[in-house]
């Protein structure tokens, strides 16, 4: 998963015994303010079930879906929000280029046919369900196979909580895929550096200004002059645990190895993978697979972030490493696999809020993909409540409880052993 941001970040570099409040966070008014109906986060469709998503009174009658994972859920991001009631006041019509679709808010808007782009698998799930026009593809990444003639209007909710080099990023594709009299609308959070953003947009694309605020929420439009586009952000490149990482902008861990994913490998040193079969669960940047894979056991590295997928693969490729790199929503895309570990520090964040609805299917996919006999090793703040539904597969011991964080160990029970269920999608 990716660092610096708020949905898929993990529990690395906070201060120890952080107090963490288990909330689920709910759909958004405007201004940012939450509805008085809490978010259950579920209405039976289960983690991977797609279902309408709760939207405030004031975007009748647009529409989206959503599912867990998907940011906002189980309404819509509040900068997606004000930026589609800005775009409706603006009466846009015609092609729209959405570089952060999420629900899909932007296809329900009158006139509009989307071109609907994703780096989130949740979200692309979620895309594909609504029938629109879809693309998987992380910043910087060329659209012109799929869309040769680029579409006159442009959108992009920015990402700052994933750091400034994201955010850049995000506008240097956005520039990209403007053509030169081209419209970009902008939207993102006041306090996580828009004011930052536009500035530095506004000097590669060259006219432009706020047209709307909403809350702490802003929406800028921007018109694109004739010139080159910004170059991306490099990589960042560091050493940790025998392991050489590319950290590309925006993924979790990038720079540097958090404390939650050190405690966890540092405990496991004396740990046997020779021809074992590891999946490394939220891989972000690939630090756990690539280590996994330099002591001899066969990985797959999943992550539901393309960044990050692309990081892990530029990760085993700087180490000379085998490995297999999967773009999924959780287990959703590893077919029939099975495996002998796994080994996770997973996300629990959504937005401000701590929801662990992506962290429990972690745990669910344990019990579908561990060989009876085989083991988990999850990290994990301390107050975070996984022992329960860890305990409904296998014995579960608690192998360190350090600076903060805990590492836990599952077995996975076998047929008939006296364990609950696994955790179920239904």
């Amino acid at each position: 998963m990716t660092g610096g941001r708020k949905q898929g970040d993990k529990p690395g570099g906070g201060k120890p015994r952080q107090k963490i409040r288990l909330t689920r966070e709910a759909g958004q008014r405007r201004g940012g303010d939450a509805d008085a109906a809490p978010a259950t986060g579920g209405d039976g469709g289960g983690y991977f079930g797609v279902r309408p998503a709760q939207l405030p009174h004031w975007l009748d009658p647009l529409s989206a879906l959503t599912k867990p994972g998907v940011r906002g859920f189980p309404g819509v991001d509040a900068a997606q929000a004000a930026l589609a009631q800005a775009m409706r006041k603006d009466r846009v019509r015609g092609e729209v280029l959405d570089l952060t679709a999420q629900g899909g808010l932007l296809a329900s808007l009158p006139g509009v046919t989307l071109r609907a782009v994703e780096g989130s698998a949740a979200a692309l799930t979620v895309l594909k369900e609504a029938g629109l026009d879809t693309q998987a593809a992380a910043p910087g990444e060329d659209l012109s196979a799929r869309w040769p003639e680029r579409a006159r209007t442009v959108a992009l909710v920015l990402a700052g909580d994933r750091g400034n080099a994201y955010a850049l990023a995000q506008v240097a594709w956005a520039h990209a895929c403007t053509p030169p009299g081209g419209t970009l609308y902008l939207a993102g959070d006041r306090d996580k550096g828009f004011d930052r953003y536009v500035r530095q947009a506004g000097a590669a694309f060259g006219t432009g200004e706020v047209v709307a605020r909403d809350g702490g929420m802003r929406v800028a439009k921007l018109i694109r002059r004739p010139g080159p586009t910004p170059p991306l952000p490099e990589a960042e490149t560091y050493e940790a645990f025998g392991v050489k990482v590319v950290g590309l902008p925006g993924v979790f861990s990038a720079a540097k190895p958090d404390k939650a994913t050190s405690i966890l490998l540092g405990h496991l040193a004396d740990l046997d993978l020779s021809g074992q079969r590891v999946l490394d669960l939220g891989c972000g940047a690939g630090l756990i697979g690539a280590w996994a894979a330099s002591r001899g056991a066969q990985v797959t590295l999943v992550d539901g972030d393309l960044q990050s997928v692309r990081s892990s693969e530029r990760t085993l490729a700087a180490n000379a490493l085998p490995g297999e790199v999967i773009h999924s929503d959780v287990d959703a895309a590893l077919g029939e696999r099975q495996f002998d570990v796994v080994l996770t520090n997973p996300p629990f964040h959504v937005g401000r809020g701590v929801v662990l609805d992506v962290a429990r299917e972690f745990i669910a996919t344990a019990g579908r993909r561990l060989v009876p006999g085989g083991k988990m090793y999850l990290v994990a703040n301390e107050p975070l409540p996984y022992e329960q539904a860890l305990g409904t597969l296998g014995p579960v011991r608690e192998v360190v409880r350090e600076q903060g964080f805990k590492v836990l160990e599952l077995v996975r029970a076998g047929e008939g052993e006296p364990f609950g269920p696994s955790p179920r999608i239904s």
